[in-house]
């Protein structure tokens, strides 16, 4: 059995022992920290390939015919995924005290399936995987959320629809790309395979434009892409704190993980199609704009963060359209930043709900002067989340940034005499959401941690164990944002052969 089976299996393997009994907190802490060890190991170990080839790669034939194998495989992008996968897995189970049995359960089953979706390179195991992970976030919501019961089976069933519609329109466009790619009556799954034959015997440009548009509405669903969005906030805000965690701040990066690992290189002249670049620039921009506006207007701080991370979201949409391969680095590394920043956000989000009672800023405040590291982890959180500089995010954000005015194709060349492309334009624009992110962040800020509390309100700092998970991850936020070529450099291969298909 390979690495990456391995490490797929062991998150199954203790929620079936937890699921019979064995100590919950125990086992599933082990299991998220052996994985956590073991991935860093394969990363620390994985050379890039100048073609982009994947390591570590196993396969086990199902079917001839389809084309069906049970096959894993990483590169730098899939390594970084699946890294953010156990960091965000070690910190949810960390932080899960004194619950039943289920949370963990659904936190192994989440990580498992996020896990499965970003090393298999298999089109069917890719979707399974993922459709697992799902499966334990809806339950989770409704049998334990952070609501009344009305609302939050409301919010479950609300969730259940969007993603469910998305997936099943996701699965239309993989079953329509799989068999626009199928040669001599056999359907083919593998992921390098269908590579091979886009290079080779590329589709149309029309066939292309439609299937991509396809697969954005169905993964952009999933990434809670303007305007199939609403399903998001609510979720997040309701989710118990683990799952929150790891939705938020992995699962989520799913959908990214896809329309850059599937729907790009397969797809490139679709992407490129002026129509669909527009529609997508539309979407990203309310992303951006018209949430971080709602944001703005957010008076509970799991409202503020839930409604903050589907803001965020348009800035890794943005280095996706713009296809080069700084913007598309720059988008990976701000996936990993946000979903560090953001599961550490929403698991200090949770400890203030359990100590405070209340998560309305208004009758916050003067936390800072009892919880004092508390205070400056959340820093780090809200202030990766600004992007400030020396902080994960601002690397990817301003990579997105820059990237969009590289020389990469029509939409990112800048030419004097003929101004500036709507790509460019919607740059210009994205800036301002930096600095809407600011006034709500450091209003937050102030609110919760400064001055003194309307209601006499008191919250004292976590024990030094269930500290480690806090301090852990805004060291990652610090070390990934001074030294992102720690991430970068695994990253030279497979995303200059994402960009070249784009470019030509």
């Amino acid at each position: 059995m390979s690495s990456l089976e391995i490490i797929i299996l062991l998150p199954l393997l203790a929620a079936l022992a937890v699921g019979l009994g064995a100590p919950a907190r125990a086992t599933s802490l082990t299991a998220a920290l052996v994985n956590l060890v073991w991935v860093i190991a394969l990363a620390v170990k994985y050379q890039p390939g100048e073609m982009g080839e994947l390591a570590y790669v196993h396969k086990r034939i199902i079917l001839e015919n389809p084309a069906l194998a049970l096959g894993v495989g990483a590169d730098g992008v899939s390594l970084i995924m699946a890294l953010l996968t156990v960091v965000v897995t070690v910190a949810a189970i960390w932080q899960t005290v004194d619950k039943p049995a289920m949370y963990y359960v659904a936190s192994l089953l989440i990580s498992a399936g996020a896990l499965g979706a970003f090393l298999s390179t298999d089109l069917f195991f890719i979707y399974a995987f993922h459709e697992l992970a799902l499966i334990p976030t809806f339950l989770m919501i409704a049998l334990h959320g952070r609501a009344e019961k009305e609302k939050r089976l409301a919010v479950a069933w609300k969730t259940t629809i969007y993603l469910g519609a998305g997936s099943l329109v996701l699965l239309a466009g993989l079953a329509w790309l799989v068999l626009e790619y199928s040669q001599a009556g056999k359907m083919e799954f593998d992921l390098t395979a269908l590579r091979a034959m886009a290079q080779n015997s590329p589709i149309s440009a029309d066939k292309q434009a439609w299937i991509y548009l396809v697969l954005l509405i169905g993964f952009g669903t999933l990434v809670s892409l303007f305007p199939f969005h609403s399903w998001a906030a609510p979720a997040y805000a309701t989710a118990p704190t683990p799952v929150a965690m790891l939705h938020a701040g992995v699962l989520k990066k799913f959908g990214l993980y896809g329309l850059l690992r599937i729907a790009l290189p397969l797809l490139p002249q679709g992407a490129l199609t002026p129509w669909i670049m527009k529609l997508l620039l539309a979407a990203l921009l309310g992303n951006i704009l018209v949430i971080g506006l709602v944001t703005i207007n957010q008076k509970r701080l799991d409202d503020m963060l839930a409604n903050s991370s589907v803001m965020h979201m348009g800035y890794i949409f943005l280095g996706l359209a713009a296809g080069t391969e700084i913007a598309l680095k720059g988008s990976v590394l701000l996936m990993f930043g946000h979903g560090i920043s953001i599961a550490l956000l929403f698991a200090l989000c949770g400890r203030m709900r359990n100590q405070l009672g209340t998560l309305e800023m208004d009758r916050l405040g003067g936390l800072g002067s009892h919880a004092p590291l508390l205070m400056l982890v959340f820093g780090f959180g809200a202030f990766a989340s600004i992007g400030l500089p020396g902080l994960a995010n601002f690397a990817g954000e301003i990579m997105v940034f820059l990237g969009s005015f590289a020389n990469g194709n029509e939409w990112t060349t800048f030419h004097v005499a003929q101004g500036l492309t709507p790509l460019h334009w919607t740059v210009v624009a994205a800036l301002w959401g930096v600095v809407i992110s600011a006034v709500y962040m450091l209003r937050a800020f102030r609110k919760i941690f400064q001055g003194s509390a309307n209601s006499g309100l008191f919250m004292s700092d976590p024990s030094s164990s269930q500290s480690v998970p806090l301090v852990g991850m805004a060291a990652v936020l610090l070390v990934v944002g001074c030294a992102p070529s720690l991430l970068l450099s695994l990253m030279n291969g497979p995303l200059a052969v994402v960009a070249a298909a784009v470019a030509r």
